[in-house]
């Protein structure tokens, strides 16, 4: 490597970050996932369209030199890596077993029905979409994989600015998604371990099989236990540098994936499970989670997009039928899977189209395993461009389609549910036990509501599956009750402050308790929205703050309902 690479290698970071950060955002503001952003700079400087309309300065900026593209390729690969690490810490494997009922069978027959369906489909396409004579069987269990596994990133994204990542609905989601990663991920890591551009190797099946299901054991039972003891006495001895433990999960993550690549599996797979050991750890906090995901998609995975569409042309390689193929079966069968695995009493009938809507993007997970499958020779070019088209599609589709399944629902007057007499406007509680204890014993005499310490156990239970604070100074710890014939909400203020773990880690000041019937319609759903939608600007949390008398407090919680659309009514 001379400095001439380096100079033109650090062009061509500054032109794609830059430039893929920056639509990213622009479109993130519209609604829309930054992939579609990063994927369309990688389009416009690559031979798709700034090698039409003028291919020498195309060649000039990125030379199709051996070493140039090494370069670029290899932070394209940290990209992917680090990236199946943050999707790793996404997922939360203690509240998938809690919620096992719902969760498990969302996760499995999510994988099942879009991996049969696509797996069917795919052994019927025409001899031309494959690479060469006998691999039909390859091409079609990864082209079925692909369609099987939806992207855990996209959604959180997108719960996120729904203001639905802490409700029931993003909990039963996620935790859906925590099965559905872990089980399309041994999937793949068997597909990948069997497959070659000739054939399947009968052999090594059951080896690799055995390795995945073994490797994944060890690391969701003592992997969990010993990742949890290191980082929590990491943080110990050293809680001023929390770049430590910053370093402790990257070096988890590189040991883990050289571990699963040396076996045989995709280093991917090692990232995936190293990023869910670390991400069960009680002692990663909330802020440092964020750091991580910010590190990961602030840099490495806008790289990784943008550099795909310097790699093909995707004009050439444009066939109508396969991306009319991939996206249709993608799309129909993960949301009938999902779907499918919501039924039961658990789920309400809403929820259940919500589910299904929700794990129909395939968005950056389908991507890294088209690139994969491409890299080994299973996948014609034209196929992979039918796969990035497909999940962007999906991944445009889903905010808007979910966002109309939740304001589809009929309209409710959240202020109706507030009782104004066990308000706390000045809580004593210093943690989040004694903050939950308080406002419970606040409504002890509440028609169907439990005794207070019952009731600050099963709000207490429903908090450790998933933290409430939405940030900014705010937290909505909820649960469901059984004798409860309708919602009640109650607030609380702390003057001081109380550490809720939020994602900001910012102490919470203002406090929501919601409780809702066991078996309700998703009004749970619309209250919670409606107080995140409606306390997300700062003049309304500082008008709460700052209220001085019961008077003041109903004005500013009915100003900031009413930006949500809310007709005021009087509370109980």
């Amino acid at each position: 490597m001379t400095e001439q690479h380096l100079g033109i290698f650090l062009i061509q970071v500054l032109l794609l970050l830059g430039l893929a950060r920056g639509l990213g955002e622009v479109l993130r503001r519209f609604g829309h996932p930054p992939l579609v952003g990063e994927i369309a700079i990688g389009l416009l400087l690559g031979p798709t369209l700034l090698g039409r309309a003028w291919p020498a300065m195309q060649t000039a900026l990125f030379p199709p030199d051996p070493i140039q593209l090494a370069m670029l390729d290899t932070v394209a690969w940290f990209g992917v890596l680090f990236l199946l690490l943050e999707t790793g810490l996404e997922v939360d494997v203690s509240a998938a077993w809690r919620q096992r009922g719902p969760a498990l069978r969302i996760g499995v027959i999510g994988v099942l029905v879009p991996l049969a369906f696509g797996f069917g489909f795919s052994w019927l396409l025409p001899e031309r979409y494959l690479t060469g004579p006998g691999v039909r069987l390859p091409f079609a269990l990864f082209l079925g994989t692909t369609m099987a596994i939806s992207a855990m990133v996209i959604i959180a994204r997108v719960l996120h600015d729904l203001d639905l990542v802490k409700s029931d609905l993003g909990l039963v989601t996620l935790c859906g998604y925590a099965v559905n990663d872990i089980l399309a991920w041994v999937i793949l890591s068997v597909v990948l371990g069997m497959a070659t551009p000739v054939g399947v190797r009968p052999g090594p099946v059951a080896l690799s099989l055995l390795i995945a299901i073994a490797f994944t054991a060890f690391c969701l039972t003592w992997g969990l236990r010993g990742v949890d003891r290191a980082i929590a006495y990491v943080s110990q001895r050293l809680p001023d540098q929390p770049g430590v433990v910053l370093s402790l999960v990257s070096c988890l993550g590189l040991a883990s994936g050289a571990l699963t690549h040396r076996v045989g599996l995709t280093a991917l797979f090692g990232f995936f499970l190293a990023g869910i050991m670390a991400g069960e750890s009680h002692a990663l906090s909330e802020r440092t989670r964020n750091v991580v995901s910010q590190m990961v998609h602030s840099v490495f995975v806008p790289l990784y997009f943008a550099g795909i569409g310097l790699q093909y042309d995707f004009l050439a390689n444009f066939d109508w039928f396969i991306v009319t193929f991939v996206t249709v079966i993608s799309i129909v069968t993960k949301f009938g899977g999902a779907w499918l695995g919501a039924l039961g009493k658990s789920v309400s009938r809403e929820d259940r189209l919500s589910i299904g809507i929700a794990f129909t993007p395939s968005g950056v997970t389908g991507i890294v395993v088209a690139d994969l499958a491409l890299q080994h020779g299973i996948l014609t070019t034209e196929v992979f461009v039918g796969i990035v088209v497909s999940a962007i599609v999906s991944s445009l589709l889903v905010a808007p389609w979910l966002s109309w399944s939740i304001h589809r629902r009929k309209a409710v007057n959240v202020l109706s549910f507030f009782v104004r007499w066990a308000a706390v406007p000045d809580l004593r509680g210093a943690t989040r036990e004694e903050v939950i204890h308080e406002l419970c014993s606040g409504l002890a005499t509440h028609e169907g509501t439990p005794a207070p310490d019952v009731c600050a156990a099963e709000v207490w239970k429903r908090e450790e599956l998933q933290g409430t604070g939405t940030g900014n100074g705010v937290a909505i710890p909820h649960t469901r009750l059984p004798d409860l014939r309708r919602p009640v909400l109650v607030f609380g203020r702390s003057i001081a402050g109380v550490d809720w773990d939020a994602p900001d880690g910012l102490p919470v000041h203002l406090v929501f308790l919601l409780l809702s019937p066991e078996h309700e319609s998703g009004v749970q759903l619309q209250i919670l929205a409606a107080l995140a939608n409606g306390f997300a600007e700062a003049p309304a949390r500082e008008r709460l703050i700052e209220a001085t008398s019961d008077a003041e407090t109903m004005a500013a919680l009915n100003e900031a309902l009413r930006s949500q659309n809310i007709t005021r009514v009087t509370s109980v």
